[in-house]
């Protein structure tokens, strides 16, 4: 797995002994993720702060960079969804170590994004999936959850001032809710505040053009890409 070069990032001592210690502690951080080892990813996320590691510089390099590893093997079809859901509970147990130790000044503005299973359909592993890796890709998330009334996806995006919506379902019954939400969205006026990213089980690209959707994403690893991409380009286009 490839790691950020020692003489790209500060190192606190700046000794070549503390900078393959960091690379280590890096390395179990990440592997702790990616080899479903919580143990060793709490561990070594308390070793990194008794050693006075930048918090920031543990989560995005190490946490961050196995679970992004995850993702990919999960792409790959090398993992599968209990794998995934393992090495995520192994990055956020890790996580609760290392956020108190984060600086003020390592805040980063997140993009937010509201996510939900559509009205009518109880299955939500893909959906979680999906929260998983955008949480990972930096987006703030607001989780409403299973069997979602569609109202709810506008009215939580007006609240917290959401740059995507993210809509799940598994089912083909559910799946012209998703029509449903964007046709709310422009009978307020407010279609181009939101982007909309649909996904699931019975969904294609077809279906996310014909009902005006800004993308589709077939499994969790792409859902960041293509949330990315939809988000830069209504930045640009601000």
């Amino acid at each position: 797995m490839p790691f950020p070069d020692k003489q790209t990032i500060s190192v606190r001592k700046g000794t070549k002994a503390m900078a393959r210690a960091r690379e280590e502690i890096l390395k179990d951080l990440a592997d702790g993720v990616l080899n479903l080892d919580e143990d060793l990813a709490v561990r070594t996320a308390h070793e990194a702060v008794a050693a006075g590691m930048d918090a920031f510089d543990a989560i995005t390099n190490g946490l961050v960079a196995g679970m992004n590893e995850a993702g990919r093997l999960y792409d790959e079809e090398e993992y599968f969804v209990p794998e995934l859901l393992i090495c995520s509970d192994a990055m956020y147990a890790a996580l609760e170590v290392l956020q108190p130790h984060l600086k003020k000044g390592d805040a980063r503005a997140k993009l937010k994004c509201v996510i939900g299973v559509v009205e009518g359909d109880t299955h939500d592993i893909g959906k979680n999936l999906v929260r998983i890796m955008l949480d990972v890709g930096g987006f703030e998330m607001h989780d409403l959850g299973r069997n979602v009334p569609l109202a709810s996806f506008v009215e939580k995006a007006k609240e917290v001032n959401a740059d995507l919506i993210c809509l799940s379902t598994l089912m083909t019954t559910t799946m012209d809710g998703m029509a449903t939400v964007i046709e709310m969205l422009k009978e307020e006026g407010i279609r181009d505040r939101f982007k909309v990213l649909i996904g699931g089980g019975p969904i294609s690209q077809a279906f996310a053009d014909r009902i005006g959707a800004d993308g589709y994403a077939d499994n969790a690893a792409s859902a960041v890409r293509v949330a990315k991409e939809v988000c830069k380009m209504a930045a640009a286009a601000a």
